[in-house]
């Protein structure tokens, strides 16, 4: 238990912050005759004054005594997790565990329920998701803190450690080493050395994991404020070499932008300077250089743009990202290394926003001004903001940048010029579409029956040719 003092602030805070709806349904398993608590991460989030992402909780009702007291209840799975419904929220209840059998360094082959909240917070992951509140018959109380393992004073101390021995935690769930990372980059916490030690010393047990759920703590460590902290911790600790070669390849690679600062140091400054309301672009300024360190020859990166596009897309297939998260980062990449000319004509723009796609100009200027700031470089250079400044004024005048946007279409040609459906027909609608972005006032349909006329002629061999 902790401390009566640190307990009782805790508890106070706690019980000022515990929904209504969370509070009901603790209430009314208690009344029952059985302890509930609310436990894990939104425990830990509500002692330290953030907004928990949902409320867990915890009771010695077996599955089937909660579905019957919860009309409306579905148990969820093997593991004694029954979902419930509150107006709009869904709250998970689990009955207290002993697991046992961690063959798969992932999930438990077999699970024992339990009768006291002790050994249920035993088998948590940190010591500052090991703390719950809660009560019941046997607590003697209803609002009582439960911290066997000292998660309060780790939460004061912003100290990640894990519970128990961390050779047994990570061996039981390989997952829980880049939780730790993430939760480190998440709370801005210090994991503690021993633990530290453990993570490097298993680092190679990800191996086991599907990249599904690798993917997903990455994505959770990209929301950090500043997720270089986990990126690095993951560097250091042998995770980031397991996860992706590629990237960990960058650190020590020689990069001439930031004086004594590597590869790996610019991609760190890139993916903290991308707001974190911009997922996507995060994601693409982590990958955007990953083709660098298979590119280098001569002090230079040849093409690292499109090697990296590939490594990025196997990299991201193999984490099971959704596929249009995949084909948007993929294009980034790509297209990352665009240079910006002031002076470009008005068709050249049009031209470039044809071949990166309206919908994802802002994105890429995004990572432009994030690979900018991770190169120590002005991010509003005037040359930039002068070419960015004209390609709005083109998105916002509407011009035709597509197929769709000409005033005839291939239904047109075919019935006027008696055309068939086939490449030569999708080559002079392409041929038309060129002109038009050279010159938009040629989007007239007289105007271009008469061009196509003439394309369509060129294409024909002259009558003396067999």
């Amino acid at each position: 238990m902790a401390a009566p003092g640190a307990a009782g602030g805790a508890g106070g805070r706690l019980a000022a912050t515990v929904p209504p709806s969370v509070q009901g349904l603790l209430d009314h398993l208690q009344t029952e005759g059985h302890a509930a608590f609310v436990v894990g991460g939104s425990v830990r989030d509500a002692l330290l004054g953030r907004d928990p992402a949902d409320w867990d909780l915890a009771t010695d009702a077996r599955p089937e005594r909660i579905v019957e007291l919860l009309p409306g209840a579905v148990y969820e799975n093997r593991f004694g997790t029954v979902a419930v419904r509150r107006d709009d929220d869904v709250f998970e209840i689990t009955t207290f565990r002993q697991e046992h059998d961690y063959a798969d360094f992932r999930r438990p082959h077999r699970v024992e329920f339990g009768d006291d909240i002790v050994d249920d917070l035993a088998r948590r992951d940190f010591t500052v998701n090991a703390i719950a509140w809660g009560g019941g018959p046997a607590a003697g109380s209803r609002n009582v803190v439960v911290d066997p393992f000292g998660g309060l004073a780790d939460l004061a101390n912003g100290c990640l450690r894990a519970v128990g021995d961390p050779d047994d935690r990570f061996r039981e769930d390989a997952l829980r080493m880049i939780r730790a990372v993430r939760l480190a980059a998440m709370l801005s916490f210090e994991i503690e050395p021993t633990t530290l030690a453990a993570i490097r010393a298993h680092a190679q047990l990800i191996r086991h994991l599907s990249g599904e759920r690798v993917g997903a703590e990455l994505t959770k460590l990209l929301d950090a404020p500043r997720p270089s902290v986990g990126l690095r911790l993951a560097c250091d600790t042998g995770l980031l070499g397991v996860i992706s070669p590629e990237l960990a390849l960058q650190h020590g690679t020689p990069q001439n932008k930031v004086a004594g600062e590597d590869l790996w140091d610019h991609t760190l400054r890139c993916v903290d300077a991308v707001p974190t309301d911009r997922p996507v672009v995060r994601l693409a300024a982590l990958l955007h250089d990953i083709g660098k360190p298979a590119t280098l020859a001569n002090g230079r990166f040849h093409h690292h743009d499109v090697v990296g596009a590939r490594q990025a897309e196997a990299l991201l297939r193999r984490l099971r990202y959704p596929r249009a998260t995949t084909e948007q980062v993929v294009h980034l990449v790509r297209h990352h290394m665009f240079e910006t000319d002031p002076e470009a004509t008005d068709a050249a723009l049009r031209r470039f926003i044809r071949r990166i796609g309206p919908g994802s100009i802002d994105a890429l200027f995004e990572l432009r001004r994030a690979d900018d700031i991770g190169s120590g470089m002005d991010p509003d250079d005037p040359d930039q903001l002068t070419f960015r400044r004209r390609i709005d004024a083109e998105l916002e005048a509407r011009v035709p940048l597509d197929r769709s946007a000409l005033v005839v279409d291939g239904d047109d040609l075919m019935r006027e010029l008696g055309l068939q459906p086939g490449p030569r027909l999708g080559g002079l609608l392409d041929a038309l579409l060129d002109q038009v972005i050279a010159d938009p006032v040629l989007n007239d349909r007289a105007t271009l029956m008469l061009l196509a006329q003439g394309m369509l002629a060129d294409m024909l061999p002259d009558e003396g040719q067999a």
